[in-house]
């Protein structure tokens, strides 16, 4: 034999997958095609017939992976074999992994899926998984088959071998000793003719897997004495038996019934060949010899096989093979006598037993996918193969099971499915997945007239972790947030994770009650509990956008994009809240897609521009400083909200960028006006979450100081309360390292969020300003207006400046001043102003010496 091979049938949706599989055992692995002699890729098609597994290996490397489906010569043989469910063989062909292209043949066996109906042609090919196959190299096994029979000797002797029904001089497989004339195919499967017409021929016809093959065999009759016809015909013979034995062993499908057929064809050639020819060879001694032959075979086998008695219920092993011992750490002697069942020990209670039970219950053949255990526990599949061995009385004497390990091929298989349908880091149900169930549901729901809640929860400031802590604390915080979510669901729920930071709840109605916004908190409270990475607390909140079925859509896709636009109106909503959808939702969340296309190239085209707010000094009376603000100035959308500008930026992982842009810009234009005259003024600039978090940040601070000549107090960072308090130790390294380049640090919306007076204590600051949600009713708010005398007390205790945003009226100044607040900005004294109209304002309060506040 030149191989013994696998050829799997894959469709084209399955070759990526399937690809990706096999490289995890072979490296670079891909399904090619001969090509001019050269092996390359094979372009997409419908489907493949692939060598994915081929023995020996080295021998055969130049087969595997090759797609076969477009080789007319094996695609007919596969073909006839899908149909029939038999095996079939090819004509004669150059086999292209020999060593120089012999002649030989390919016989194909169908392997179909497993309980499939199998009762015609069309079943046989829908139920086809892929082909067993064997290759022979058909010069070389006729001439060791010769050679062994001596039928060589004779210098005068011819002997030809040719393929097909009706060959010909073009259909010779081998021939040695002079050309002989083959003009007289009388002979069948069962008869030989032996003509006396001066020299004598013999000549045989062989069927292999639904292909003819010819011998003749002819010598001067002088030298072909009668007694010697009936070695001859024996040898030929034996020619078929070693053909169909060779078979016998490597198709393990149908192995003892084969052996069983072997057995008997022999048998009845041997009764023919006496009656006919004298043989001087007794039928025991063929008997003996077949068997012999069979238990060779079943010895050099690859499968582990077994032959145990039909003594039922135990039907004790009284043989196993080599390969038996090697399979599953059993030494022969420790099995013999045991029931056929120690290989499954306490795992009877599967599905593919039933089978086997029943083959055995009834005497017929069987075959299954189980499990097996080895000696030391672990575990291995088998396809396993019982067939009866019947006497000649037809009696069920025995039985011969072939045990081939597919534990690779589930493996795989399992591993398909993983990829196909879990998310990778969190085990989650993936978007297929996801859509696969959403489906259900909603049949389901449509089904009892229920309704559906579809969650989307994003997670908000996760780039912040990523990018801080890195990658390996960011999985730490997704898998957390992941058992979380599994934690919070129902049985009936689902939990899925779309991607990055998004994760989707599938809530189905239960049959007894409604739906509450009380889910939605409390999963949404069991989300934001600290996740503790690298002995650091980390708090993560998400924002939640709700679509329900069937009022927002009846379909999966659907209700996923609404929850998504209702998710990004929680994020603008000032995240850490969920949201319904609404129709309005859809047109904002296409504005949003348009604006995060054109904010790229923005920058470039000079949209953006700062505004600047003054800050007064509440003693005195003069402004000390401002606060620059960016604003984008669209073409054809008009001024973008700053809300929404940076939201998107954040997004689209521009705010790097544009925020250096703010910087550098803010400092270029405080030192013009201190070089103008206009005094030296502390310019103020915030920082997003993603700009905190960048690694170079308080290097690009103090280079764009040191390129503009501008003293570092002068500058002022601006960090919300909760940005600081999402990573606390990062925080506090960071902004130590700003003190140490020498820039003010201020707490903007202080109050708003949940610090600790402990941490507060710790945080390297200057200045705590005051969120106008206090500051709007302290002249008609008890304790609006005692929060801010507190905020007040505790800055100065902690020796920082205090600084009220939003002072819109007489009122409100009247009471900071009475609490000592050190500085104010507000519409009270001036708006957002660009540029040019804050220098005129400049040089106005200049003139003036002072401001005069009402």
């Amino acid at each position: 034999m030149q191989s013994l091979g696998f050829q799997r049938i894959l469709s084209a949706a399955e070759r990526a997958p399937y690809e990706a599989a096999m490289q995890r055992s072979f490296p670079g692995f891909r399904i090619e095609r001969w090509n001019d002699g050269i092996r390359s890729p094979v372009p997409s098609q419908q489907w493949y017939r692939v060598i994915d597994y081929i023995e020996p290996l080295e021998r055969n490397r130049g087969a595997f992976g090759l797609d076969t489906s477009r080789t007319v010569v094996l695609s007919e043989a596969s073909a006839r074999a899908a149909d029939s469910g038999l095996p079939a063989a090819t004509n004669l062909l150059a086999l292209p992994q020999g060593p120089s292209n012999p002649n030989g043949m390919v016989i194909f066996l169908p392997i179909y899926q497993r309980d499939a109906a199998l009762s015609n042609s069309a079943q046989r090919r829908a139920a086809l998984i892929g082909f067993t196959t064997v290759a022979f190299r058909a010069d070389e096994l006729i001439q060791q088959t010769l050679v062994a029979g001596h039928m060589l000797d004779q210098d005068d002797s011819s002997v030809s071998v040719y393929t097909g029904d009706f060959p010909t001089e073009a259909d010779l497989i081998y021939r040695v000793g002079p050309r002989r004339p083959a003009n007289d195919w009388s002979a069948t499967v069962h008869q030989c003719a032996v003509r006396f017409n001066g020299s004598k021929e013999i000549s045989q016809d062989i069927s292999i897997g639904g292909r003819g093959w010819k011998i003749v065999v002819s010598t001067p009759s002088a030298n072909l004495p009668a007694d010697h016809l009936g070695s001859l015909s024996v040898l030929l013979g034996g020619i078929l038996a070693t053909i169909l034995a060779g078979l016998n062993v490597h198709m393990f499908v149908a192995r003892a019934r084969r052996v069983e057929n072997l057995v008997t064809l022999r048998t009845t050639q041997l009764e023919e060949s006496n009656a006919e020819l004298q043989s001087e060879l007794s039928t025991r001694g063929r008997i003996e010899q077949a068997l012999l032959l069979r238990e060779r075979a079943i010895e050099c086998s690859a499968n582990a096989m077994t032959i145990s008695s039909a003594q039922a219920p135990d039907y004790p092993i009284l043989y196993v093979n080599p390969a038996f011992e090697r399979t599953t750490g059993y030494r022969a002697d420790e099995v013999i006598g045991k029931s056929c069942r120690l290989l499954q020990g306490e795992d009877i209670e599967q599905v593919g037993l039933n089978e086997i039970r029943a083959a055995l219950r009834e005497q017929r053949a069987g075959r299954a996918v189980v499990r097996n255990y080895r000696k030391d526990g672990s575990l291995f599949w088998n396809d396993l193969f019982v067939s009866p061995v019947r006497d000649a009385q037809g009696v069920v004497t025995h039985f011969v099971a072939s045990q081939y390990d597919v534990s690779e091929t589930k493996r795989y298989e399992f591993e398909l499915e993983t990829q196909a349908s879990r998310d990778m880091l969190t085990g989650l149900a993936n978007r297929y997945l996801l859509k696969d169930r959403l489906k259900k549901a909603i049949s389901q729901a449509s089904r009892y007239g229920q309704s559906i809640w579809v969650l989307v929860f994003d997670l908000d400031r996760f780039k912040l972790i990523n990018d801080s802590l890195g990658q390996a604390a960011g999985d730490i915080v997704l898998k957390a947030v992941a058992n979380r979510l599994k934690s919070s669901a129902r049985e009936i729920d689902t939990v899925a994770r779309l991607g990055a930071d998004e994760f989707v709840l599938v809530l189905p109605q239960h049959a007894d009650r409604g739906m509450s916004t009380d889910v939605v908190q409390r999963v949404m409270n069991a989300v934001s509990e600290y996740i503790t990475v690298d002995q650091q607390d980390l708090h993560v909140s998400s924002s939640v956008g709700i679509a329900v079925y069937p009022t927002d859509g009846t379909d999966p896709d659907t209700l996923l994009t609404h929850a998504g636009d209702a998710m990004y109106r929680a994020k603008e909503a000032g995240r850490n809240n969920f949201q319904f959808y609404r129709a309005e939702m859809t047109a904002r969340a296409n504005d949003r897609l348009r604006i995060e296309a054109e904010l790229h190239n923005a920058l470039a085209r000079s949209e953006f521009e700062l505004h600047y707010q003054p800050q007064v000094d509440l003693r005195s009376g003069r402004i000390v400083g401002m606060e620059a603000l960016i604003r984008w100035s669209h073409p054809t959308l008009g001024m973008i909200a700053p809300l929404d500008l940076i939201g998107i930026a954040e997004d689209a992982g521009l705010i790097i960028p544009i925020g250096a842009w703010v910087i550098r810009t803010a400092v270029q234009q405080n030192i013009r006006w201190a070089q103008s005259g206009l005094g030296d003024l502390r310019v103020a600039v915030n920082l997003s979450a993603r700009q905190f978090a960048q690694a170079d940040l308080v290097e690009m601070i103090a280079a764009t100081l040191g390129e503009a000549g501008m003293a570092p107090h002068l500058l002022e960072i601006e960090l919300t309360e909760s940005l600081i308090m999402t990573d606390v130790q990062h925080a506090i390294l960071t902004l130590q390292q700003l003190k140490r380049v020498g820039v003010q640090v201020s707490v903007d919306d202080f109050g708003t969020g949940y610090s600790s007076l402990a941490y507060l204590k710790r945080f390297p600051i200057d200045t705590l300003k005051i969120d106008r949600a206090f500051v709007r009713d302290i002249s008609t708010d008890a304790d609006d207006a005692g929060i801010v005398a507190a905020i007040i007390a505790l800055a100065h205790t902690l020796r920082l400046t205090v600084i009220a945003e939003g002072v819109e009226t007489d009122a409100q100044l009247i009471y900071l001043r009475s609490q000592g607040c050190d500085e104010m900005q507000g519409y009270l004294f001036s708006r957002l102003l660009r540029a040019d109209a804050f220098e005129l304002l400049l040089r106005k309060s200049i003139a003036q010496d002072a401001v005069t506040l009402h």
